[in-house]
């Protein structure tokens, strides 16, 4: 299924003479430009200085170097927004640290707050603020999680969610004064395209290199990139102001991910699952290591809490309002095993079964 075929809403349908996209670099940023290029619109990109992933953006983007939490370049990227001028604010630091540090507040809720400034003083037409399902407060197992909920950092988890709970809570403030915000609250985003190698796209790469031993027991919610990327669009186009849609796609465990990336490549990998209760008392000291060792962190005890949460997000309104349909986990995770293979040149890498 072609990716304009999730969504009513056409890129090439345009609501805007010009868009502004925070977080340009980043997956879904990147993913988002994808769909409007090409499109009878100009696009402009904020890109912190020296991002080697600026040469990844298609020739005809306004590149604007600097980053939300400085004055000086929001007075640059917003120079020639207006009433036709459409901000999608991808940018914000994404953790699963036990203690992330001041920084994710100082990005995600000072640089929202920094956006909404200057929407609010340019009258802009519209807003969509990419928020997160951590934000929203999550329900016992086996209810069913809705974006019509109270937002306040005092009902959720870690750092990350607190700060995407704040944000969010200020969109929906702006919106109030007159805004015309909405925001946007995806799940698990995975997919081909994924160069900075999120958690999943890093075990993957794990995975076929062979150097993937073990893996955790759990799942959650995952859904495509370019699904989240539509339904953005589709926000920009028929959100309507204050109001939030959930971009989820469906559950699938890790054992699931794995099995569907070994059938794709026809390749022999054999993983040993560690249970919950185990993995929650290896993380705090997996954690330690990996900040010793200076690696990237995804195990640790934020990260396993999510495997084990509730997950049962309901992509209802987003459905109705936005006709968002998104792929299957399946066939996300089958496109990001081939992408990764002709990146990585996986004919030499890895080993066909016979």
């Amino acid at each position: 299924m072609k990716d304009n075929q999730h969504l009513s809403f056409k890129v090439g349908q345009v609501m805007f003479s010009k868009y502004l996209v925070t977080g340009a670099t980043g997956f879904l940023g990147r993913t988002v430009i994808a769909k409007l290029n090409g499109k009878n619109a100009k696009i402009y990109a904020l890109i912190m200085k020296d991002d080697p992933l600026a040469r990844e953006l298609p020739p005809g983007v306004h590149k604007i170097y600097g980053d939300v939490c400085d004055e000086a370049s929001l007075e640059r990227f917003f120079c020639c927004a207006d009433n036709r001028t459409c901000v999608i604010h991808c940018a914000g630091i994404v953790s699963v640290a036990s203690h992330p540090g001041d920084r994710i507040y100082k990005v995600n809720v000072g640089g929202t707050n920094n956006i909404l400034r200057h929407c609010e003083r340019s009258n802009i037409g519209k807003l969509v603020y990419i928020s997160s399902v951590h934000a929203i407060p999550e329900n016992p197992k086996g209810k069913v999680i809705t974006e019509d909920t109270v937002f306040s950092p005092e009902l959720v988890r870690g750092d990350y969610a607190k700060s995407k709970a704040i944000s969010t809570l200020l969109v929906f403030e702006a919106a109030t004064r007159g805004l015309n915000a909405s925001v946007v609250f995806p799940s698990g985003i995975i997919g081909p395209g994924d160069i900075g190698k999120g958690s999943i796209t890093n075990m993957l790469v794990s995975f076929i290199t062979g150097k993937l031993f073990l893996a955790v027991k759990g799942g959650y919610d995952f859904v495509d990139v370019r699904d989240v990327a539509s339904g953005i669009l589709a926000c920009a186009g028929h959100g309507l102001a204050g109001q939030g849609y959930i971009l989820s796609g469906q559950y699938a465990s890790i054992r699931d991910i794995l099995e569907t990336a070994k059938h794709t490549l026809s390749v022999r990998r054999t993983v040993s699952f560690l249970p919950i209760c185990f993995a929650k008392l290896a993380a705090p000291i997996y954690e330690k290591w990996s900040l010793r060792k200076q690696l990237p962190l995804y195990f640790t005890p934020y990260a396993i809490d999510v495997l084990s949460s509730n997950s049962h997000f309901s992509k209802g309104k987003a459905e109705a309002a936005l006709n968002y349909t998104p792929r299957s986990v399946e066939n996300s995770i089958r496109d990001t095993m081939l992408w990764l293979k002709d990146k990585m040149g996986q004919g030499k890498i890895i080993r066909k079964n016979r």
